[in-house]
């Protein structure tokens, strides 16, 4: 059954898997709060765009849902599964409480998306199917994460080249995939495209 989007309070579902006063709750709400603002913020630069903004909202705070089932000391979480489980495990728990649009959030945004081949050729610890995101507030909230890190509870937002700079150390198609998403979020329909010497000197840049 169909959760109604009003009837959905992203801070309660939170608390009900990270208790009040951890670390990793602290730093979800924080997290989402920030991802959720930058969210709205392309939305109002890019008239040409039209998402639902209450799911925004809803899923910017519960895309990380999963991190607590994953063991990442720094962000408090103490559980057994490698960190880039996060995702799928945000995934199921979402999708248990009937929010399976919002579990598809959790499960695309980790990375730029992480494709079967990916998977496959990276030996993750993950189900080898396409995890990329596809509706428009999926690829608009795996954007706007990428500015901010958890790790310094977002004290600084960073520059699209730090963000290139850090994807293109682990995969090339994830910087081009952030890439594209850029020009989605910033260049209205029928604006010149970004040349492929540009795209690759900011794929080179480290």
């Amino acid at each position: 059954m169909k959760t109604p989007p009003s009837t959905i309070t992203p801070e309660a579902i939170i608390t009900g898997f990270h208790p009040v006063g951890s670390r990793s709750r602290d730093l979800l709400v924080r997290h989402g709060d920030l991802v959720g603002r930058k969210a709205l913020a392309i939305l109002d630069s890019a008239p040409w765009l039209a998402a639902d903004r209450e799911f925004v909202i809803q899923a910017a705070m519960l895309h990380d849902v999963g991190i607590g089932l994953t063991h990442c000391p720094d962000l408090g979480c103490t559980g057994s599964l490698p960190y880039v489980c996060h995702g799928v495990a945000g995934r199921t728990i979402l999708d248990n409480l009937g929010l399976q649009r919002h579990g598809l959030v959790c499960e695309r945004h980790v990375g730029v998306g992480i494709s079967a081949e990916q998977a496959g050729r990276q030996r993750l610890p993950l189900p080898v199917r396409d995890m990329l995101p596809l509706s428009l507030e999926e690829r608009l909230i795996c954007y706007a994460d990428k500015f901010f890190s958890k790790t310094d509870n977002g004290r600084q937002e960073k520059t699209v080249d730090e963000i290139i700079a850090g994807l293109v150390r682990y995969d090339a198609d994830g910087a081009g995939r952030f890439l594209a998403l850029h020009r989605l979020f910033t260049q209205p329909p029928g604006s010149p495209a970004v040349s492929a010497d540009t795209i690759s000197e900011n794929l080179g840049h480290s």
